[in-house]
């Protein structure tokens, strides 16, 4: 083996320890919130265009829960705190 694949199979793992941390972004139903509150606070909060938010909503209606971010534990843990000022029910899964 030379020094050229052993950088790689180092960058190869590198890279897999890094991808495999990712956490989701689950937003729960409830009765008390609407459609339009839902999705205007996930194209606030998680950055959703108005079709990716009104298809999560529609989910969590219908399915019980969405997945509606996935990332890092940092970067998600600040949208979850913003959900949860909306009244929304969401945790990091």
């Amino acid at each position: 083996m030379d020094i050229g694949t052993e950088i790689l199979q180092q960058e190869d793992v590198a890279v897999l320890e890094e991808t495999t941390d990712l956490r989701n972004l689950v937003v729960y139903n409830d009765d008390v919130n609407t459609f339009d509150h839902v999705i205007e606070t996930l194209i606030r909060v998680c950055g959703h265009t108005a079709e990716q938010a009104e298809q999560c909503t529609l989910l969590i209606h219908y399915k019980g829960k969405c997945t509606v971010k996935v990332g890092s534990y940092e970067e998600l843990v600040g949208m979850c705190t913003a959900l949860h000022d909306k009244d929304l029910s969401a945790d990091i899964e």
